[in-house]
């Protein structure tokens, strides 16, 4: 009778060690690429006012730009990982190596476009006259590193896959630390100003890159994998990124309408839902890496045919989700009176932004499942219902947001919508997680 539990805690063990080796560098590596934008604000405020807002707007069309193709990252990790339980290390690299063709390609599109059109795009987003020059200059020389940062995006798939987070850990804090010392020197020593900040986190961008594939291409030759393009490769990783690039520019929607919604709400709403928003992206940081973990362990049993091994991770990594929302809640609630006066010191904009704080903090452990089982559906492949389930909470999301001025409620109201979105996430990722469907074994999909 005793040793069914043994055998159990025995593998819930095992699970808790791969989840923890895997999320907790993969936590670091993802709280440093936002220190880039930080950086570079800290620097560039200092020349002047005008600068700093050229540089928010240049770099929110630059960001905007590169997380929208972070399937790079997704479907690589789950594609590699699957190739990886299944034995054929060589295969893993080769789809490994695809990605980066890929990354390169879209890269240098994106490129073609921005460089001619940075004017009209600044002008649009509505730059004033004072800020448009320095974002146009920012936005053109930063445009150039965009194809570094969508390899550095789909090698950090290839790594993950290969169950190994700590290696992004390593290279994003080296980045991020050469971003800044180039910053300073460029902007102050040389004197090139806001262009120096951009010049700097191009050099740091392009010096990742190549570390990475330093590092891919090494594995390569190991296993014997071709370094050339596959145009069958390249066009397989494509498609396979399709959906979630859908199911990403859906989640880009709802917040771009939640931002929207909340500037028709008055100044001391948009300010406190700026806040709020930028702490809720700071604790999905913390929950995407358990759900990294996921996608790296998930994609690895599948890939080996281990059909119960999956299903065991996938519970253990809900639990983990749960407990890691319930943590990251208490936080938010305890820590609510000392967080607010860090951004504002407005009591309007408290007044705002408490009732919406606590209702942040209450979904936490909502988003811990949501953030799990998406990794999950992720590292299995499952790309389709993803974008189609992120199309459907959209559908739903709309609706509820835009009604908020009419209705009423104010902040308060809108971030309850933005729970219902959560819920509505959570909804359609718990049935697809119970149906099995989502389990297919093999070395693809």
């Amino acid at each position: 009778m005793t040793h069914a539990p043994a055998a159990s805690r025995s593998r819930r063990r095992r699970h808790d060690r791969e989840i923890v080796a895997l999320a907790v560098p993969a936590f670091g590596a993802l709280v440093a690429e936002p220190l880039f934008v930080l950086a570079d604000s800290a620097i560039v405020g200092h020349l002047g006012t005008a600068q700093l807002a050229g540089l928010g707007i240049a770099s929110a069309l630059l960001t905007t730009a590169v997380s929208v193709f972070v399937f790079l990252a997704y479907a690589t990790t789950a594609a590699v990982a699957r190739r990886v339980g299944a034995g054929d290390l060589r295969a893993a690299i080769q789809q490994g190596m695809d990605g980066v063709w890929l990354a390169l390609l879209l890269g240098a599109g994106v490129i073609a476009v921005v460089l001619p059109l940075a004017s009209p795009i600044v002008e649009l987003l509505g730059a004033s006259e004072t800020a448009a020059p320095y974002a146009s200059t920012y936005l053109r020389i930063s445009a150039l590193g965009i194809p570094a940062m969508l390899v550095v995006l789909a090698s950090t798939g290839v790594l993950r896959g290969l169950q190994d987070t700590r290696t992004p850990l390593y290279v994003a804090v080296a980045g991020f630390l050469a971003n800044g010392a180039l910053n300073l020197v460029l902007v102050y020593g040389v004197g090139l100003g806001i262009a120096g900040s951009a010049w700097g986190t191009v050099i740091a961008q392009c010096a990742m890159a190549v570390a990475y594939l330093f590092v891919v291409v090494r594995g390569a030759r190991r296993h014997g994998a071709s370094l050339r393009p596959d145009a069958a490769g390249i066009r397989a990783c494509a498609q396979a990124g399709a959906p979630l690039l859908v199911r990403t520019l859906s989640l880009r929607a709802i917040l771009m309408i939640a931002t929207a919604v909340a500037a028709r709400l008055g100044d001391a709403d948009i300010a406190a839902h700026q806040i709020i928003l930028s702490l809720w992206s700071l604790l999905a940081f913390a929950l995407d890496a358990i759900a990294i973990a996921g996608q790296a362990i998930i994609g690895r049993y599948l890939g080996a045919g281990d059909t119960e091994g999956a299903r065991e991770a996938c519970r253990r990594m809900v639990q983990w989700g749960v407990a890691s929302g319930v943590v990251l809640g208490a936080l938010v609630l305890a820590g609510r009176p000392l967080f607010l006066p860090l951004f504002s010191g407005d009591a309007d904009v408290h007044h705002a932004a408490l009732p919406a704080l606590v209702i942040v903090a209450l979904s936490q452990p909502v988003s811990g499942v949501v953030f799990v089982l998406d990794g999950v559906l992720m590292g299995a492949g499952d790309g389709p219902y993803l974008a189609n389930a992120m199309l459907i909470t959209l559908a739903v999301f709309t609706p509820l947001a835009l009604l908020v001025p009419t209705l009423g409620g104010g902040l308060t109201a809108l971030w309850g919508a933005m729970t219902v979105m959560m819920g509505m996430r959570l909804l359609t990722l718990w049935l697809r997680s119970r149906s099995g469907r989502w389990i297919v074994t093999g070395a693809t999909r």
